[in-house]
């Protein structure tokens, strides 16, 4: 990974006083995971190691913006990000705590009952904590105002019956944020609907894992029936769900995860490269000036949230270009070495095959390329 570092992650502009961070962070993940295969390093933010996170934690690098008083360090978000990119970079193993950290636990100390976040949001930081997100559904497509998932008032709570899918780490998770209807007679499809903390050991859940393209079992579908859920874990106000879900999807979409999901094959084909062969000069050429302009507008977004603003708009565009990007690089290496990949078992075949199998769910997850395009229009005027 040295090519990595090397090549890549050298700041475009001077780190400043946030190199010493960098430089920490480069030396725990020598020390954590030096021999860790480049084909799992490709696994990027979706790979699960418990005692990685618990070692995260430990150093405070898990929820490191958030207040003290909920186990945060108060840093900011640029010292967030530098640590974030230097994870993914490595291909450190982060799946376990990402959703929770990137958003639930901000969900939950805005929005959550105070004695649930305080209960549940160190636990995060400590890297003890998994979550997943309860969006999507079948037949509701893009359309995430069309959820049919339902919660029913009953005497000290509510009872939630419905289908979630394409679940991410479902099967990992102790907690899930679930997106339900509350009001089934609301006039307007984006109204009546509610966010909910859900155990994921409540009787009546069931997770069935979905077997993807590269033979993992990261998805799943988790069934509700009559499943019930304290009073105490409706998140924010009844019939607030829309507008919170939509604040939560600005964080999912906008980190260095969106353009660094295909990353590990950048360094194998930089190593495998002919100094003198000007087609793959060029073509490595341009991915690379790619990646640094992704990478300004992704560190511009956590400047914009370290201002409290609202990077809607800017995080759709990073999201979209990012997974274009990602989706690319696969096809690349094939054109520029696909001679050398055929029939090999070598770490840089194994990386392009695991990633050509996974990149098509690139421009899926966190939102649809259309749905995207639709917030930028919108946030543009012209839509």
């Amino acid at each position: 990974m040295d090519t990595a570092a090397r090549i890549v992650i050298r700041p475009a502009e001077p780190d400043g006083p946030l190199a010493p961070l960098r430089a920490e962070v480069r030396a725990f993940l020598a020390r954590v995971m030096p021999d860790r295969p480049r084909p799992l390093r490709a696994k990027s933010w979706s790979g699960f190691d418990a005692e990685f996170s618990l070692a995260l934690g430990a150093q405070g690098w898990i929820g490191m913006t958030w207040p003290r008083e909920f186990g945060g360090q108060g840093r900011s978000m640029l010292e967030r990000y530098v640590v974030l990119e230097e994870l993914l970079a490595a291909g450190a193993p982060v799946g376990g705590h990402w959703v929770a950290e990137r958003q639930s636990g901000p969900l939950l100390m805005r929005y959550a009952d105070p004695a649930v976040a305080a209960e549940i949001v160190p636990r995060i930081t400590r890297g003890e904590v998994y979550f997943c997100i309860g969006m999507s559904e079948p037949d509701s497509g893009s359309d995430l105002a069309s959820i049919r998932t339902r919660a029913d008032r009953v005497a000290g709570g509510w009872v939630i019956n419905g289908t979630k899918l394409w679940t991410s780490n479902a099967h990992r998770s102790h907690y899930m944020i679930a997106l339900v209807r509350t009001d089934r007679g609301a006039d307007d499809k984006h109204k009546g609907l509610s966010q909910f903390l859900v155990d994921m050991t409540a009787p009546g859940l069931q997770v069935r894992p979905i077997r993807s393209l590269s033979g993992e079992e990261g998805f799943n579908e988790v069934v509700f029936t009559d499943v019930f859920v304290p009073d105490r874990m409706l998140i924010g106000k009844e019939g607030d769900g829309w507008a919170q879900v939509t604040a939560e999807l600005t964080f999912e979409r906008s980190g260095p995860e969106r353009y660094l999901s295909s990353y590990a094959l950048l360094p194998e084909m930089l190593d495998h490269a002919d100094a003198a062969d000007s087609r793959q000069a060029t073509e490595l050429g341009l991915l690379v000036a790619e990646l640094t302009t992704l990478r300004q507008m992704s560190r511009g977004i956590a400047a914009m949230l370290n201002r409290g603003e609202n990077p809607q708009v800017a995080a759709a565009n990073v999201k979209d270009l990012g997974a274009l990007f990602e989706q690319r690089i696969p096809e690349v290496a094939h054109q520029l070495f696909g001679d050398a990949l055929q029939g090999s078992g070598s770490p840089f075949a194994a990386t392009h095959r695991y990633l050509t199998q996974v990149v098509p769910s690139f421009s899926l997850r966190g939102g649809t390329r259309e749905i995207l395009r639709g917030i930028i229009a919108k946030g543009l005027g012209v839509r």
